[in-house]
């Protein structure tokens, strides 16, 4: 949870164009040091080296959990229509550009495999207007606990626990799936006051802010939606290179009138997946570009931490966490 101007966590890790500031042993001579420099990383310093995740671990590490994802969709599973492919003066004026609608088929067995059935459940907890605070029901949060239960089950959150745990971020699997918990689920203000909003909500399900869609970077969420009428596909300015799933789409669309201009997600992607990146690149790169491979082809996501309020003696909830699009 380290904010992007801090050292903690990142003694040795090579230097950046993109980071406000450094923490390799160089960064004294360029004056590019963090202001926490010496209290993490000098002689005696809290944080070590070895334990800082560089460039070259996150792009073997999301290789290794993208191959990991075996709930993924298959070929076959997935069928869309993209349809029209918006250019750079198309994506805010919330035209439909595409008039069918975006998923031409989803096999919905998928969706009684645990992870996205425990996921699903986890939708319709919400409100999705900012400023009503959320009122979280014993059974809302039996499902979280749930959901990340089935999560930590998979091959692929245990890989990434094992990593973690090496870099000396956990010293248990109890403290991560309560740092999940706490990172995703806790329940912090973006109006006035009110605990309206959380990282899961954010992300996955989807908000509405000032009359414009926050967030909602999720693909079965999507198309539920879109099946019951609610979503209205617009059109894409994206489409990654994968010829398989997970891919990642760029797209516009409303949400009951309400619009989204530009909204980056994985498509056929399994929960515990986008859950397992999202937080890898939240410890790693908080608040920074976060570089990774999937199947041989570069991919970047941006999370950025909530700077407010924090839980756990001073850690970070997650504020927002998508892929980025050109």
């Amino acid at each position: 949870y380290t904010a992007p101007d801090s050292c903690e966590g990142r003694c040795g890790e090579p230097p950046s164009e993109e980071d406000e500031c450094h923490c390799h042993p160089g960064c004294g001579t360029l004056g590019s040091c963090c202001g926490d420099f010496d209290r993490h990383c000098g002689p005696g310093g809290f944080s070590r080296s070895r334990d800082s995740i560089t460039e070259r671990e996150l792009l073997e590490l999301s290789e290794q959990l993208y191959g990991l994802d075996h709930n993924r969709a298959r070929p076959g599973d997935i069928a869309l229509n993209p349809q029209h492919r918006a250019g750079p003066g198309e994506t805010g004026h919330g035209r439909d550009l595409s008039p069918q609608p975006l998923y031409k088929h989803v096999n919905e067995e998928l969706f009684s495999k645990p992870t996205y059935s425990s996921f699903i459940k986890l939708l319709d907890n919400y409100q999705r207007a900012t400023g009503r605070e959320e009122e979280v029901t014993a059974e809302e949060l039996r499902e979280q606990d749930t959901f990340l239960g089935e999560a930590m089950a998979t091959e692929l959150m245990r890989t990434l626990f094992a990593f973690l745990r090496h870099k000396n971020r956990y010293d248990s699997e109890q403290e991560f799936l309560e740092d999940l918990k706490g990172m995703w689920f806790g329940l912090y203000s973006r109006g006035d006051g009110e605990q309206d909003s959380s990282g899961f909500e954010h992300v996955f399900s989807g908000e509405v802010k000032k009359g414009k869609v926050s967030g909602f970077h999720n693909w079965i969420r999507f198309y539920l939606l879109e099946k019951q009428g609610t979503v209205n596909y617009l059109s894409h300015n994206f489409d990654g290179p994968w010829d398989t799933f997970p891919t990642v789409l760029g797209l516009q669309f409303s949400w009951d009138g309400f619009h989204k201009e530009v909204g980056s997600a994985f498509v056929g992607s399994s929960p515990e997946f986008e859950l397992g990146l999202y937080t890898l690149c939240f410890l790693a790169r908080p608040g920074r570009a976060c570089h990774l491979s999937l199947g041989g082809h570069s991919l970047s996501i941006q999370t950025f931490p909530w700077t407010k309020s924090t839980y756990g003696g001073g850690r970070r909830f997650i504020a927002t966490a998508y892929v980025m699009s050109p």
